[in-house]
């Protein structure tokens, strides 16, 4: 009896120990579906679906944020708009935080990109009261998906010609992009080129930074930061920007200015077979594993000079 009471103390260590070192998920999963479960589909044809979601950023930023405000502008006649939450005002440089809450046609987009945005909420409440080293501006896209996907449409074309425009002292822009699903299954992960499995592994079990060659200095630091904390398993992938998938979001449009920028990704379609199919749903993510890879970012914000 004794034997079984200490391996019962031992495994209620273990467990309190992964909860004292993993952020609970019970928020993550909240946010999830107030994002997901909105009757009609949030896409570009659901004006009144995509300012429901707007709002509910807005009321959610407003709880952490030095200052937030809409980024409105208009397509075929109508208003669409950005959400932004700004934190550190008083520092000079500029650290972007970017991911996008349309989806394309009618699937819930738990994964793409749901996830990202929700990684947005969470970032912003970590950094509330935070002593920061750098200006940090959260901003919730819209319109990144088809049909206005690669045009001055896009939520993050918008904003990243505001900042050009501004002169604004911009360090580097990230952008989170389907960081909630993984698969430990042998060739569960696929490539644009075959070959590089042989470098990365078949299986789809960790979190990928993507940067273009001559990336810049903020996301050369801002990965060599991110790897450091060990928190999530993590591949860094670098590769021309024209290689099919490298510049498939947001941030192909701050390299457009002339900004490092970095996209954070589970990979999308080369992993998530649900990517763009109503098979999108909070069921298939991976809760834990999006958690740390929130807080890694976090850290890695808290901690790139």
């Amino acid at each position: 009896m004794t034997k079984y009471i200490s391996t019962l103390l031992l495994l209620l260590l273990f467990i309190n120990g992964l909860r004292a070192n993993d952020i609970d998920t019970l928020s993550i999963r909240i946010h999830l579906n107030k994002i997901i479960n909105t009757g009609n589909p949030r896409n570009y044809k659901n004006l009144k679906t995509l300012n429901y979601i707007a709002d509910y950023l807005f009321k959610e930023f407003e709880k952490y944020a030095d200052s937030v405000y809409y980024q409105p502008y208009i397509v075929d006649g109508k208003e669409y708009k950005n959400v932004v939450c700004v934190f550190g005002e008083q520092n000079t440089k500029t650290i972007v935080v970017g991911a996008h809450y349309d989806v394309c046609g009618s699937q819930d987009g738990a994964d793409d990109n749901a996830s990202g945005v929700v990684g947005l909420l969470e970032i912003a409440k970590r950094l509330k009261g935070k002593k920061l080293k750098n200006r940090i501006e959260i901003v919730a896209y819209t319109l990144e998906e088809p049909p206005y996907f690669r045009t001055k449409n896009m939520g993050s074309f918008v904003h990243a010609k505001s900042l050009y425009e501004n002169k604004v002292k911009v360090y580097g822009m990230i952008c989170l992009e389907m960081i909630g699903y993984f698969d430990d299954t042998k060739k569960s992960q696929n490539y644009p080129i075959g070959i590089l499995s042989l470098v990365y592994g078949n299986k789809g079990n960790y979190i990928t930074l993507v940067n273009k060659f001559s990336k810049g200095k903020f996301s050369r630091k801002f990965s060599r930061k991110f790897k450091s904390h060990k928190l999530i398993k993590t591949k860094k992938f670098t590769a021309p920007a024209k290689l099919p998938g490298v510049d498939f979001s947001d941030h192909l449009n701050y390299w457009e200015f002339g900004f490092s920028a970095l996209m954070i990704t589970d990979t999308a379609f080369y992993r998530n077979k649900n990517y763009h199919q109503n098979t999108d749903t909070i069921e298939t993510l991976d809760l834990l594993r999006l958690n740390r890879v929130i807080e890694t970012v976090y850290k890695t914000l808290l901690t790139t000079k």
